[in-house]
C-alpha cells in the first residue's frame, strides 16, 4: 500500500513539474531581452501547446503569428492563458482592424505584463521600397512628398491600434527591412530589423537601432529565411551567430520567426534549437555590456532620403533609382563601418539642431568628407548576387558587406520578402495621394 502511494506520488510530482513554468522562463519584472519564436503557420491550438512545451526551459517570449489562432477568439484565449501559464510572455499579430479594446483590456487582466502587445502589419517600408501592390505611397513628387505621405498613411493604420491604448496599455510591433526611420515616425514603439537572406546584418542594425535611439524607442531583431525553399532557415551555427550579433547590439526583443511559405508547418529542426538553448546560456554567462551613445558616432542623412540600402543601385522610396548622393552614402558607410563597426548608428538629418550631438560623440553629415581607409578583415569580401536557391549554396553572413569600399548588400525580390498572408490596406481616398 505504501508503495502505491508512494508511486502515485512521483508520477503526480512529475505532472507538476512538467506543467510548471520552467525556472529560466518565469516573467519576474521586465526581462533584459525577450527572446522567442514567431510561430506563423497553421490554426492549432495544440500544435501551438506543443511549441511552447519545446521551447519554454529557454525562451521568454512567444509570438502567436498565426492568423489561424489569432483571428479565432477562443483559440486565442487558450493559447495566451497556456503560454502565461508557461512563464512566456507573448505578442498577438495582426493586420485587420481592431473594433474596440474589450480583447485587450481583458488581456491586461487576466494576464497582466505577459501581453506585451500587438504585431500589427508586417514589412511597411520594404513593401514601399520594392513597389509592392499593397505599398504606402502610390505616387509621390519628390523626396519630401513621399516621406509626409508615407508617414501619414502608415500614421493612419498605426492609430487603429494606438487609439485604444487610451485604456489599455501595450506595445505596437512591426519588423522591416528599410525606412525605420519612417516607420518609427508613424508611431510604432518597436521594429524589429529582419536577418535574412544575404544581407548586411550589421548596416540594418545601424539603420534601426539609430532611428530608435532618436525617437526613444526600443528596437529588436528577427531572424528570418535564408532561401527560398526548404530548410528556409539558416544552419545552426550561423543562426548562433546571428543571435549573439543581435544581442551584443543591444536589441531588446530576438526572435526567429518559424513558418514554411504555405504557412502550414514548423521548419525549426534540431540544429536550429540546439542554437537556441547555447544562446539562452551565452545569455546567462555573459551579462550583457551595452556600448553607450557616448562612444558611438552616427552618420546623418538627407532629410527624407528613403533610400532601401541593399546596395549602390537600390531605390529610392521605390520611385528613384540611386542618384549621385547615393554613391557618396554608400562610400561614406563602408568607411565608417571599418572604423567604428558596432559603434555606428545611421540617422536623418530631421529636426536636428546646430552643434548637438545628442549623446553621440560625434554626428558625421552626409556631407561630410570622410577619409577614405582600407577594408577590414571583416569588409573585403565579396556576396552572391541572388537569394539562396541551394540549401547547399554557401553565402557570406558578414557584419558589413563591401566591395571596395562601397557597401554592397543584396536587393531582394518582393515574393521572398512576404513572412505571412496579408489582408491588403484599404487606400480610401481612391488613388490615395497626399501633396504637401
Amino acid at each position: 500500500m505504501r508503495l502505491e502511494v508512494l508511486l502515485a506520488f512521483i508520477l503526480f510530482l512529475q505532472i507538476f513539474i512538467s506543467c510548471s513554468p520552467p525556472p529560466f522562463a518565469q516573467a519576474t519584472g521586465t526581462p533584459e531581452v525577450f527572446v522567442g519564436i514567431d510561430m506563423a503557420y497553421g490554426d492549432s491550438v495544440a500544435q501551438a501547446k506543443r511549441q511552447i512545451d519545446i521551447v519554454c526551459a529557454y525562451t521568454n517570449l512567444f509570438v502567436i503569428g498565426c492568423k489561424g489562432i489569432t483571428y479565432n477568439a477562443t483559440s486565442l484565449n487558450e493559447v495566451c492563458q497556456y503560454t502565461a501559464y508557461k512563464g512566456l510572455n507573448f505578442i498577438v499579430y495582426r493586420d485587420t482592424l481592431l473594433q474596440n479594446a474589450t480583447w485587450a483590456e481583458m488581456a491586461k487582466q487576466k494576464w497582466g505584463d505577459h501581453f506585451l502587445g500587438y504585431y500589427a502589419y508586417d514589412e511597411i517600408g520594404g513593401w514601399q521600397i520594392d513597389m509592392h501592390e499593397w505599398r504606402m505611397v502610390l505616387d509621390a513628387k519628390d523626396f519630401s512628398d513621399a516621406a509626409y505621405s508615407f508617414v501619414t498613411m502608415e500614421k493612419y493604420y498605426v492609430n487603429r491600434f494606438a487609439k485604444f491604448r487610451n485604456t489599455t496599455q501595450f506595445n505596437l510591433y512591426t519588423s522591416d527591412y528599410a525606412l525605420y526611420w519612417f516607420d518609427y515616425k508613424a508611431g510604432y514603439d518597436i521594429i524589429f530589423t529582419e536577418f535574412g537572406w544575404n544581407i548586411s546584418r550589421q548596416l540594418n542594425v545601424a539603420l534601426c537601432r539609430g532611428a530608435a535611439n532618436m525617437h526613444g524607442k526600443e528596437w529588436g531583431a528577427i531572424i528570418t529565411w535564408t532561401y527560398k525553399q526548404p530548410p528556409y532557415l539558416e544552419p545552426g551555427e550561423k543562426l548562433y551567430e546571428d543571435l549573439v550579433l543581435a544581442y551584443d547590439n543591444g536589441a531588446k526583443y530576438i526572435i526567429l520567426f518559424d513558418s514554411n511559405e504555405g504557412w502550414t508547418q514548423s521548419v525549426l529542426k534540431e540544429e536550429h534549437l540546439d542554437a537556441l538553448k547555447r544562446f539562452w546560456t551565452y545569455m546567462k554567462e555573459n551579462p550583457r555590456q551595452t556600448t553607450p551613445d557616448s562612444e558611438k558616432v552616427a552618420y546623418v542623412l538627407q532629410k527624407d532620403y528613403g533610400y532601401g540600402f541593399r546596395g549602390p543601385n537600390d531605390k529610392i522610396w521605390g520611385f528613384w533609382e540611386a542618384d549621385n548622393l547615393t554613391n557618396k552614402i554608400c562610400n561614406d558607410i563602408g568607411n565608417l563601418f571599418t572604423q567604428h563597426d558596432k559603434k555606428l548608428d545611421i540617422i536623418y538629418d530631421d529636426g536636428l539642431l546646430p552643434n548637438e550631438t545628442y549623446g553621440y560623440s560625434r554626428l558625421i553629415y552626409w556631407n561630410d568628407s570622410i577619409p577614405s581607409q582600407s577594408p577590414s578583415p571583416i569588409s573585403s569580401t565579396t556576396t552572391t548576387s541572388a537569394p539562396a536557391e541551394n540549401p547547399n549554396q554557401q553565402n557570406e553572413y558578414l557584419p558589413i558587406i563591401a566591395i571596395g569600399a562601397v557597401v554592397s548588400v543584396v536587393a531582394v525580390p518582393t515574393y521572398l520578402i512576404k513572412k505571412r498572408q496579408h489582408i491588403p490596406p484599404s487606400h480610401n481616398l481612391a488613388t490615395y495621394r497626399i501633396t504637401l
